[in-house]
């Protein structure tokens, strides 16, 4: 039984973001999805000075850029290993898993320092892009099209959509090198743009990679 590859029209992934990402990450048109910074305090009559909290809070060196970069790259990471996964596993050619395997141990590695990362800012480990079908975020649709595709169908849309999420993620970390602030941020933003340079330079070269992705 044969399955249809399933298109990805220009305009199937709606940029949702926050304004943040579109002045400072340079993302397409937001539709509404916030990006949560740092909770200003509750109003109050008087101001008391207050015990420093003994649990994280952002730095006084972080932007709403690192904030909104950490919360992007760490849920698109997520979504990418389900593909890779996949990949590992059901990819036709044996190239295309072992580069699976390869990226999938990568972006687990990342995913290493994005989450304490996060935490070091004082932000919860959760998506809050949620939802939204945001550029280079693998989706649940395309994982029940990939589950349901074989063979040659399989792999086409396991390089396109890995292409779109290298792509994308690397796209978004070289402007937190540019616009973020916290040191430790955009040290990890310049690993990402790293690795995702040689994982794309080494797609192009895998088989079926220049039938699908023209």
């Amino acid at each position: 039984m044969s399955h249809a590859t399933r298109s990805r029209p220009p305009t199937a992934r709606l940029p949702v973001v926050a304004p943040i990402l579109l002045a400072l990450l340079g993302l397409a048109a937001s539709a509404g999805c916030s990006t949560p910074s740092e909770p200003a305090p509750a109003a109050s009559p008087v101001r008391t000075a207050a015990a420093p909290s003994p649990t994280a809070s952002p730095s006084a060196s972080s932007t709403p850029t690192d904030a909104a970069w950490a919360q992007l790259m760490t849920p698109m990471n997520e979504k990418a290993l389900a593909l890779l996964t996949l990949a590992a596993d059901r990819a036709t050619e044996p190239r295309l898993r072992a580069f699976a395997t390869r990226l999938h141990s990568g972006q687990e590695a990342e995913l290493g320092r994005l989450r304490p990362l996060l935490a070091r800012m004082g932000l919860p480990d959760t998506d809050v892009h949620a939802g939204h079908d945001m550029p280079g975020m693998v989706t649940e649709a395309d994982l029940e099209a990939a589950g349901a595709a074989e063979g040659g169908a399989f792999d086409r849309l396991f390089l396109t959509g890995i292409r779109d999420h290298l792509r994308h993620s690397a796209q978004v970390s070289r402007s937190e090198i540019t616009a973020g602030a916290r040191a430790d941020a955009k040290q990890l933003a310049a690993d990402l743009v790293t690795a995702r340079e040689a994982a794309l330079t080494e797609l192009e070269g895998l088989p079926g990679a220049a039938q699908a992705l023209g």
